[in-house]
């Protein structure tokens, strides 16, 4: 299918639906745990758990609107309609934030952590609505090559920038007044930019080996690398809802061992027989990359109260908010003007290998001497290297090994590389977390998991050049 050369202001309005969709994301990251701990008095573990409600829907909302979106036409378009949909849903989940009390006595519920739980699901499943969709829309009207790495680094740089924005309205103004920022920036760009958007009616035919494939089936075999995950979450969900609980975590370990196992022989066996394993690759290295990432935007207000103890309320919301100012200003930075560039010459998949290595060093320098809230900035910077590969290049090297007419499906199976590492950190990485002695040693376990990610990044460089 032949595609015309995008401009410069088209690959910007391509741009904005997703734009839309990660600011709320980052008002979430920035606000919710923060809103939660001090406005409402919940515990880390509770925390970790109302956190879990997004990987939740995620799971179920970004895989079934990418199955139904590449089989569906209406209203213009097939990803365009999912996008208005999130963006009418988010604005009021956003608005309900600094709002649970006045929630809960509109719906009659007094259980604070069950309130937050559903408003904090309900924003999820908004965002994941249109995510899948604005990402899924720019590999349908992009060439494959080095026209979309150039959509993808730009959709990255012009969501960085909006993302630096959300952290410096909540560091200058305070996280309420950023939340009342979002609903208004959600809205227009949900709803404005798809209008002057046109997708393709027609996409390429299925290859003769993927004809008659049930969905169910593909997804099953694609993610197989995160079965453990799965099995976990199987356990651990009904487990925390009904208050089962042990004084051991052998069964967080198994289900993180398991997976690994899984994941390396997904790596390092002979995958000519395999049709799905680009895909289980790409997966493998993103899951092990969001490990370590949701473990720091998770818990990060812990590590802040453990080393810096000195700090009050409204300060520890600031340098949480400053922090991620800086990691969203190199992530916006870096994808147009360093690593573009660097991908086109080398691959987007070597250079996120050493994106993460990157990230992981900064995870370490973190955990040695970030004491004060200067260190822990200058770090940041060095973090946000590896952050400003990992929400851009994946993209790029996913639709690579993703065939056109299921790009949605592959979009969502994707997003569970995503997601399921999310839950396993918001309920098994939250009882190891609770039981540590030294709260101040969470970088430990983001270092070791972007660690791990480079190598697994480096291991589908591999491939590609076969």
């Amino acid at each position: 299918m032949h595609m015309v050369k995008r401009s410069l202001p088209f690959h910007l309005l391509l741009s904005l639906p997703a734009t839309g969709v990660g600011f709320a994301l980052a008002v979430q990251i920035s606000a919710l745990s923060w809103i939660l701990t001090t406005q409402y008095g919940l515990h880390i573990e509770e925390v970790g758990l109302v956190w879990a409600a997004g990987p939740l829907a995620g799971i179920i909302g970004q895989v079934l609107i990418g199955i139904i979106s590449d089989k569906t036409w209406f209203w213009g378009g097939r990803r365009k309609p999912f996008i208005f949909l999130g963006g009418l849903i988010s604005a009021p989940m956003l608005l309900a934030l600094p709002n649970l009390d006045a929630v809960g006595a509109a719906l009659g519920l007094e259980a604070l952590l069950g309130i937050a739980i559903l408003v904090a699901l309900s924003l999820d499943l908004a965002i994941n609505v249109s995510f899948n969709p604005a990402r899924t829309l720019i590999a349908d009207v992009t060439e494959e090559g080095a026209e979309r790495t150039r959509s993808y680094t730009w959709m990255q740089t012009v969501s960085g920038t909006f993302g630096v924005l959300a952290y410096a309205i909540g560091a200058l103004y305070g996280n309420i007044t950023l939340i009342y920022v979002a609903v208004v920036v959600v809205l227009a760009f949900s709803l404005i930019p798809p209008l002057f958007i046109e997708e393709p009616r027609e996409l390429p035919e299925l290859s003769e080996a993927s004809q008659g494939e049930s969905s169910l089936w593909i997804a099953v075999q694609s993610i197989k690398p995160l079965w453990g995950f799965i099995a976990y979450a199987l356990y651990a969900m009904p487990a925390r809802v009904l208050g089962v609980s042990f004084d051991h975590l052998w069964i967080e370990y198994a289900a993180l061992g398991f997976t690994l196992v899984m994941m390396a022989s997904n790596l390092f066996s002979d995958d000519s027989s395999n049709p799905r394993s680009g895909f289980q690759k790409v997966a493998t290295a993103n899951a092990l990359s969001w490990v370590g990432i949701q473990t720091m935007f998770v818990y990060m207000i812990a590590y802040v109260q453990t080393r810096m103890p000195m700090l009050d309320d409204l300060s520890t919301g600031e340098v949480m908010s400053i922090s991620f100012l800086i990691l969203n200003a190199v992530g916006a930075i870096f994808p147009t003007l360093i690593l573009k560039p660097i991908a086109t010459r080398i691959g987007s998949a070597f250079t996120m290998a050493g994106c993460t290595a990157i990230m992981a060093f900064g995870y370490l320098g973190i955990t040695a001497s970030a004491t004060s809230a200067i260190s822990l900035y200058l770090w940041m910077v060095v973090v946000g290297i590896g952050w400003a590969g990992v929400v851009s290049l994946p993209f790029d090297v996913l639709s690579r090994n993703a065939e056109p007419k299921r790009l949605g499906l592959f979009m969502g199976l994707f997003n569970l590389s995503i997601v399921l590492p999310q839950l396993f950190v918001s309920l098994g990485i939250g009882l190891m977390v609770g039981a540590m002695n030294d709260q101040g040693l969470i970088f430990v376990i983001s270092a070791v998991s972007l660690a791990l990610s480079a190598i697994a990044w480096w291991k589908v460089g591999e491939r590609s050049r076969k």
